[in-house]
């Protein structure tokens, strides 16, 4: 067995680093938000989004806000927790006591919620090939799935963290210029805007209609269960945790644990930034203009609708913008989604025994080949469903009922096993027990709700 020196998940020593001290030099080291933003703003914002605004216009525009505020503390939480301990997300919900088949009930609920995922990938790559087969009008849809397939591969397969920053960096900055640009028009169309309309949005209500829609939403915009329970492992490869060094309790110790918590709480912070202007976006364009028009998207025609959001605030013009707008923020999740989830599939036959923590290379090894199988997972789905809006709701609804697992599941790691020294403070701990109740009440209520649906239909 080999021992990498380009570990991230070894704490060493001889690798430790002072955290940086400023906003500058604090901003210089942020990067695992920028790929979480990156896996957000895809199925969740320009699909989920858009087509709860389609249906409910913006009745419902406090969801999607508490969705994007009040997530970002767990998963600051869970961050806070890996950066102390190096221990990766698995590892830490590993903790969770309860019902246990070779790991605890709730690695085996990841994993569950993480083929899910796969569905959401499947709806991005299709999206996408339906752009190319609107660009190439002879290139068939399957066709472009598979090349979107082959494109993603090479990529995973010939590069690590640092590659997966910077191509997350060139598509948030791309999709967030685009969309809120296109979603800034639409205050001076008084047809599709009005604050009226806004202010009455910001009133608390369950829909009466497109329930479903609205579970989804809440699990997958924002920061959803998968993206949390993600984030560590991108914020160990990222350094922060090696950084930090191995647990010894020192006032050294806590001064860089504290330190490099630091920085990651504001990348954090700056990558709710911006995927909450972003869904913001994608929600008013759905509820201005989809939802007036009467335009609902669905199947295959799912892009031809949604251009229809940029054909109404920009012109007709526009509809070659949106497609290129579209292509950059479906292929983020693609990306994104692919290169976490096969880190994380990794560590899970780490956590089942067949082989050690330690020995990097082979973990290397296993995460290319769920990439592989992680591309042609999705696209077999596609194939098989050819709806990709209802893909993306089967990812949210897997998502939103992880959700308050996740979000228990920290606040027992809080108490339980983050080391005394690096604790937060009490208003933390206060908005960490608020945030799960809020995810909690909302999932309960939408469930009772989905119940009686039911009960009146039979």
């Amino acid at each position: 067995m080999k021992l990498s020196s380009q570990d991230p998940y070894r704490l060493r020593v001889d690798l430790i680093e002072q955290p940086p001290s400023g906003l500058l030099a604090i901003l210089r080291r942020i990067g695992p938000g920028l790929i979480m933003a990156s896996m957000i703003v895809g199925s969740g914002e320009l699909i989920a989004a858009t087509v709860l605004g389609a249906e409910n216009g913006y009745e419902l525009l406090w969801l999607v806000l508490i969705s994007c505020v009040i997530k970002v503390v767990v998963q600051g939480e869970f961050g806070r927790y890996t950066v102390s301990t190096g221990e990766t997300s698995l590892e830490a919900l590993n903790h969770v006591p309860g019902p246990r088949a070779g790991v605890s009930w709730i690695v085996w609920f990841w994993f569950a919620a993480m083929i899910t995922t796969m569905f959401g990938v499947g709806a991005m790559m299709g999206a996408i090939a339906e752009v190319l087969s609107i660009t190439f009008p002879s290139l068939p849809i399957p066709v472009g799935v598979c090349l979107v397939g082959v494109v993603t591969l090479v990529l995973l397969l010939t590069g690590r963290y640092a590659m997966v920053e910077r191509v997350s960096m060139g598509l948030v900055a791309a999709f967030t210029v685009t969309t809120v640009g296109s979603a800034l028009l639409l205050l001076t169309r008084p047809d599709y805007f009005t604050w009226g309309r806004v202010v009455e949005g910001l009133s608390f209500h369950m829909p009466e209609q497109g329930l479903i829609t609205a579970v989804a939403v809440f699990g997958i915009t924002g920061v959803g269960a998968n993206e949390i329970i993600t984030y560590p492992y991108w914020c160990l490869e990222k350094g922060y945790a090696r950084f930090t060094g191995p647990r010894d309790d020192t006032p050294a110790w806590r001064a860089r644990a504290h330190g490099w918590i630091n920085v990651m709480c504001v990348d954090v912070l700056n990558s709710m930034v911006i995927y909450t202007f972003a869904t913001i976006a994608f929600y008013a364009l759905g509820a201005g203009v989809l939802h007036g028009l009467g335009v609902i998207p669905q199947g295959t025609e799912m892009v031809r609708m949604l251009a229809n959001m940029y054909t109404e605030t920009l012109g007709g013009w526009s509809r070659h913008l949106f497609l290129a707008g579209a292509v950059v923020v479906f292929y983020s999740t693609v990306f994104t989604v692919t290169a976490s989830n096969s880190r994380m599939a990794a560590d899970f036959l780490v956590m089942l025994g067949l082989y050690g923590r330690e020995d990097y290379d082979r973990r290397l090894r296993w995460t290319r080949i769920f990439v592989v199988l992680f591309l042609l997972i999705p696209i077999l789905f596609f194939v098989l469903l050819r709806e990709p809006v209802v893909m993306v709701k089967i990812v949210g609804v897997a998502q939103a009922l992880l959700l308050p697992a996740v979000a228990l599941a920290t606040i027992y790691l809080r108490y339980r096993h983050l080391p005394k020294a690096i604790v937060p403070k009490g208003w933390i701990t206060l908005a960490l027990w608020v945030t799960s109740l809020v995810i909690v009440v909302i999932m309960g209520s939408s469930v009772v709700l989905q119940v009686g649906s039911w009960v009146e239909g039979a």
